[in-house]
C-alpha cells in the first residue's frame, strides 16, 4: 500500500513491524537499508497526519454567557 493513501493506525503498525524485523537484525543489509528508508517515510506519513488531526481538533470552553463554546486547539507548551 502506498505511504500517502495509508491511515494513521495502518502506518504505525508497518512501521512497527519494521522496527521488529530491523531489531531481530537477520535481514541482509540491503533489505536492513531498505526498511530504514521505508520506516523514515512512515515517521513522515504519521507526523503529517498528526499534523492535521491537530488542526481539526477544537476544545470546548465555558463562554461568556455559560454555554459551550469552539475555540481552536492550541497545545500547551
Amino acid at each position: 500500500m502506498e505511504q500517502a493513501s495509508m491511515t494513521f493506525e495502518q502506518a504505525l503498525t508497518r512501521l512497527e513491524e519494521i522496527v521488529r524485523q530491523l531489531e531481530r537484525g537477520e535481514a541482509p543489509l540491503e533489505q536492513s537499508l531498505a526498511l530504514f528508508e521505508e520506516g523514515t517515510g512512515l515517521v513522515r506519513t504519521c507526523s503529517g497526519l498528526l499534523d492535521q488531526a491537530e488542526l481539526k481538533v477544537a476544545r470546548l470552553v465555558k463562554g461568556a454567557d455559560g454555554a459551550p463554546q469552539e475555540v481552536p486547539f492550541e497545545p500547551e507548551q
